[in-house]
């Protein structure tokens, strides 16, 4: 079953900072740039103050006027009362890219984690990209291969920070080929939606659970519901993954889809 907490931006990696910008302008347009507050969470980053810089600098001469880096490097900082009181004040939060497992692995079961959910569930808009993406959703993919075809149990998954449930997220997609790993995911759990996201593209969520693309790629809806038949197991790991009947759809900016109803939104 698909639930989405209202405000979600995903991003699949590798936005254009430079040109027309445009998700990050959606971005902007999420927030008021005069009064209400941005916060940057670099946590994912091994260079938080190099990353931190660089999109508060991008933001600001957009035009938003408070910024603030929520600056969490160890799990001891997501215990700081001072980090919390950031998230409560925070209209929109941003996360940067770099490595998944290090966002859940240092929030998870803390305040300030707790705090995060609490506030997109209000009010707040939380947007990922690259990393920052796949750890939207309440499972994600750590690793997997690129450029492959599709092998039987050959992703490792963990928890996501579950901001959207009943999907598997999945990033930079066309760019590092990353159909095959997106279609395990979808083999081993056929319930959810695998969303694989091009680089510089975008989903926007919103309260009606329509997403809704953005940016210069695709995304790959993969809904693995009606499979019929599929040699995902343990067993003989190296083999190709067989899978007979799964859905796919393939959408460009501004194409539309409901994610309950599983289908283009026309």
């Amino acid at each position: 079953m698909i639930n989405i907490l209202e405000g979600l931006i995903i991003i699949g990696g590798a936005e254009d900072k430079k040109g027309e910008k445009k998700i990050l302008q959606e971005v902007c347009a999420h927030i008021d740039k005069e009064s209400q507050l941005l916060v940057i969470v670099t946590v994912a980053t091994q260079l938080p103050v190099e990353v931190g810089n660089e999109y508060s600098n991008l933001f600001y001469n957009m035009g938003i006027k408070n910024i603030s880096v929520l600056d969490v490097r160890k799990r001891a900082d997501a215990l700081k009362s001072e980090n919390v009181d950031l998230i409560e004040k925070a209209s929109l939060v941003f996360f940067t890219g770099g490595d998944q497992l290090r966002i859940t692995s240092i929030l998870g079961g803390t305040p300030l984690y707790k705090t995060m959910k609490r506030r997109h569930s209000e009010d707040c808009v939380f947007v990922g990209t690259s990393a920052g993406a796949s750890v939207m959703s309440d499972i994600m993919i750590v690793t997997g291969p690129d450029d492959e075809s599709a092998k039987k149990c050959t992703l490792k998954m963990a928890p996501g920070l579950g901001l959207i449930t009943g999907v598997l997220i999945d990033m930079h997609f066309a760019q590092r080929g990353r159909i095959g790993r997106l279609l395990v995911g979808v083999a081993e759990n056929p319930e959810v939606l695998g969303i694989g996201i091009d680089e510089d593209t975008s989903i926007i969520i919103n309260r009606e659970n329509v997403l809704r693309v953005l940016g210069s790629g695709a995304v790959y809806i993969i809904d693995g519901s009606n499979i019929s038949d599929t040699n995902v197991s343990e067993q003989h790991q190296d083999n190709i993954l067989s899978i007979y009947n799964v859905t796919m759809h393939v959408l460009k900016s501004e194409d539309k889809f409901d994610l309950k109803a599983r289908k283009p939104f026309i």
